[in-house]
């Protein structure tokens, strides 16, 4: 697996699905809450594989060394 998430979009998701799942515990949301589970995985492991189907990173490119 190629990382291709880069540090802003994998802090993103960390804390998008730590606020889903924190909602969930309170009671303020329903079970699907659950489904942050997901972005924090992808999120640690810098890896998505919705990103790889459609082609798309957002790891920003490392320069060449001439």
């Amino acid at each position: 697996m190629k990382t291709n998430e880069g540090h802003i979009d994998r802090t993103l998701r960390i804390v998008a699905g730590l606020i889903l799942v924190a909602l969930t515990l309170t009671g303020t949301i329903g079970v699907w809450g659950w489904i942050g589970v997901v972005p924090i995985i992808t999120g640690a492991i810098g890896w998505c594989p919705a990103y790889t189907l459609l082609g798309i990173s957002s790891c920003p490119m490392k320069a060449k060394a001439s």
